[in-house]
């Protein structure tokens, strides 16, 4: 597993980008709050300790993971953004509905990522136990949500390095 080798919220400041006039979207689940709200708030300071300007991120909820895609290609449409990023947590249980779950999210954010003009972060943690998506949302393994908006940061700074 990628994760118990590299933490989350690890990078090099030097290749981040200034994110003082970039615009972010938002789209976090309310299911597994404790573990969203984490990861919002990671990303959320994470992005502000890069220069963002609180006004310039957009925070919407959606109920659940599923709906993370909905979410984000609505902001996509009527954001006037420069990036989204979708946090949600998703924890396997007895059937099937983990799979379907996670897949439907995959796949309807790589759609957006082909398909639209702007990046779509994908920040689902997709786990078996509660305590490893605790260890994936400022546990000791870092924070997905970190990791997210260094990747937002850098999407934009390499769509704006095209569009010069």
């Amino acid at each position: 597993m990628a994760t118990a080798y590299h933490n989350l919220s690890e990078y090099d400041l030097k290749s981040v980008p200034e994110a003082d006039t970039m615009k972010f979207g938002i789209v976090v689940s309310e299911w597994n709050d404790k573990i969203t709200g984490a990861l919002l708030d990671g990303a959320v300071s994470t992005l502000k300790k890069h220069g963002a300007d609180p006004k310039n991120i957009l925070v919407k909820t959606v109920p659940g993971s599923f709906e993370l895609v909905f979410g984000a290609n609505q902001m996509m449409e009527y954001g006037d953004l420069d990036a989204i990023i979708v946090l949600g947590c998703v924890i396997k249980g007895d059937t099937p509905h983990f799979d379907y779950v996670c897949m439907g999210v995959t796949q309807g954010v790589a759609q957006l990522n082909a398909s639209g003009d702007i990046p779509v972060v994908y920040g689902l943690i997709t786990t078996n136990t509660m305590e490893q998506a605790e260890d994936r949302s400022g546990g000791k393994l870092g924070n997905k949500g970190d990791e997210c908006a260094i990747t937002a940061i850098k999407m934009i700074d390499f769509a704006w390095s095209l569009n010069k």
